[in-house]
């Protein structure tokens, strides 16, 4: 293992017992709220040291067993070098597995998110798709238990989605879907098509973290909120009183409309959810683009070149492109079980940052 790694994890071992002691205190102990504080932060370390200490039992077996291989005992040291075969492979195990724990958390990989999901390229095809894309999310969230909240929509009338905004909340869910924003891609013969053409369509999805008050403060002076009355399919007036809501954020030209609900209330508190969410991510996307120059924007433009994923529904098949992985069970994915794919996503990501933490 990397010796800057082992220096790491001495540091966090030696931190680890500190707070153990700490803990200890009659006077810590009965302060709640030093004590809640030490014991969240002897959470974040604990799964680490186990590991460390079982890395560190490894070592001192393979140091036992190497010396037990110059005895003049022919049988122990048969047993010995079938154990250390065994040893080994458990060391390089708990290196990869240390070296994934002392990766930098993201700190936004506990919050809810709000999906975005939008028709691109491809007219009724894309909106047909991206309503496809809608209910293969709000799948994989009823699997893992997570709650689904339309937040805004607009349909068709081939029964597709221009667009739909839905918060998710549950357990980590940023972790699990912050890989997802980019253009979809389907590939496939529409209902419509009479010659059996196979047409391509493009549907953009964007993953935002969900921002709180604290987080994103959005000043009286800074909204321009407009109220009207909602629209339906064709633009015919849905009700008679001015219940939809507009609200524009001045400083950033940030617009976001809401017209679910009946009551004008409600549609405002949902628009100004979406807005603090757009603009925590617009600021957490402006800090990683300080960082790394290369990175790309999250949605594109929803032409068809800027893919990230590729649906082939003749073929039954989909394609991950920026990891190369191709599976052929496409009917799966569509109902909803991403893990197929989403595991694979993030073990891409932490090995690059692996990579880019022993390059510095």
């Amino acid at each position: 293992m990397d010796p800057s790694y082992l220096t790491k994890l001495e540091k966090l071992k030696t931190r680890f017992q500190d707070i153990e002691k700490e803990l200890l205190d009659p006077k810590i102990a009965s302060n709640p709220t030093t004590s809640k504080q030490l014991m969240k932060e002897r959470a974040q370390y604990i799964e680490t040291i186990e590991a460390y200490d079982a890395y560190l039992k490894i070592l001192a077996d393979l140091e036992s067993n190497q010396e037990i291989l110059k005895s003049d005992d022919e049988e122990m040291r048969a047993l010995a070098q079938e154990e250390l075969d065994v040893l080994e492979q458990k060391k390089k195990d708990l290196e990869e597995e240390l070296t994934v724990l002392l990766l930098p958390k993201d700190p936004l990989d506990e919050k809810n998110v709000m999906l975005e999901i939008r028709a691109g390229t491809g007219g009724d095809e894309a909106s047909l798709f991206a309503a496809e894309l809608f209910r293969m999310y709000s799948r994989y969230a009823e699997i893992k238990r997570w709650k689904v909240e339309i937040l805004s929509g607009s349909s068709t009338g081939v029964k597709g989605l221009k667009e739909v905004i839905a918060m998710i909340s549950g357990d980590r869910v940023y972790s699990h879907l912050k890989f997802e924003s980019g253009v979809h891609r389907v590939q496939r013969v529409p209902k419509t098509e009479s010659q059996g053409r196979v047409h391509t369509s493009a549907v953009t999805v964007a993953v935002l973290p969900e921002a709180d008050e604290v987080e994103v403060e959005l000043l009286p002076q800074d909204l321009k909120i407009d109220v009207y009355r909602s629209s339906g399919p064709g633009g015919q007036s849905v009700n008679t009183t001015d219940s939809a809501v507009r609200i524009t954020h001045i400083p950033s030209g940030v617009v976001v409309s809401c017209q679910d609900e009946k009551s004008q209330h409600k549609n405002k508190a949902k628009a100004l959810k979406i807005l603090r969410s757009r603009l925590y991510d617009f600021e957490i996307r402006k800090q990683q683009a300080e960082r790394s120059q290369s990175r790309k924007s999250q949605i594109g433009s929803g032409d068809r070149s800027e893919k990230i994923r590729t649906y082939n529904f003749p073929q039954s098949r989909v394609t991950d492109h920026r990891i190369g992985l191709t599976l052929h069970s496409l009917d799966q994915v569509m109902g909803g079980d991403l893990d197929l794919m989403i595991p694979k996503l993030q073990s891409y990501f932490q090995n690059l940052q692996i990579q880019e933490d022993t390059q510095k």
